[in-house]
């Protein structure tokens, strides 16, 4: 399998994601500090700037969290995937943010948008929706907050496979009949899956490699298609 990653935005990002949380505990701790030595309240001034430290540092731990998630962590997403489709034949290319897709994954199997997360519980698709069980306070703290919750993966699917077959409509000729297609994919191994009936496949990482053979059995792309994506798609 050939890997093609933005190595040099990987890393940038990754370190703007720490620096934002370093800074974020440097400006609560010292808004804390401010607080303390102006219990009664009477400094109003003192009160400001303790109000301002506790906004700016949650902003801050937000962007931090964010960045991390996506490009930083031990190891990184790009990583995890890279490991977990190892052994994949070199007619398989997975694309790290080269593409419209953050993750995209072509070769015999097709056209495959990935969307990784970090979460651990228990993965539920009920009623039309998923949920998430479980996974600790940290997870908790980070899915109220806006940071590595389930929400709405479908629609973040159909945007990731929208902006992809854009792409391709501008550089292959009947690109229609090339499908694009998502998946969910979860790296942790504390993670159960209960997702009968979902719109998309959703996977532990461990199976993404089976997975993705599978497919190529079914023969969903031509050689000619597959050579033209590539043609199309960053080298």
């Amino acid at each position: 399998m050939k890997i093609i990653s933005n190595e040099k935005l990987i890393q940038r990002n990754g370190k703007i994601g720490g620096t934002a949380i370093l800074l974020s505990i440097i400006i609560l701790v010292g808004g804390f500090f401010v607080n303390v030595n102006n219990l009664s309240g009477e400094d109003m001034r003192s009160f400001y700037i303790t109000l301002a430290s506790f906004v700016v540092g949650f902003i801050l731990v937000q962007v931090g969290l964010y960045f991390v998630n996506r490009y930083g962590g031990k190891p990184r997403m790009d990583e995890r995937l890279d490991a977990a489709l190892k052994g994949l034949p070199g007619d398989f290319t997975i694309y790290h943010f080269t593409t419209p897709a953050s993750h995209l994954l072509v070769g015999p199997a097709g056209v495959w948008a990935l969307l990784p997360y970090r979460l651990r519980g228990a993965i539920e698709f009920r009623k039309n929706r998923w949920r998430v069980r479980g996974g600790g306070f940290l997870q908790a703290y980070m899915s109220i907050f806006g940071q590595e919750g389930i929400g709405r993966p479908d629609i973040e699917a159909e945007h990731e496979i929208r902006k992809v077959t854009n792409m391709l409509a501008k550089h292959i000729e009947a690109s229609d009949a090339i499908e694009v297609n998502a998946a969910l994919i979860f790296t942790n191994e504390e993670i159960e899956i209960q997702a009968e009936g979902a719109p998309l496949p959703a996977l532990k990482v461990d199976q993404l490699k089976s997975f993705m053979r599978q497919k190529a059995k079914e023969k969903p792309i031509s050689p000619t298609q597959l050579a033209a994506l590539k043609a199309a798609l960053p080298n």
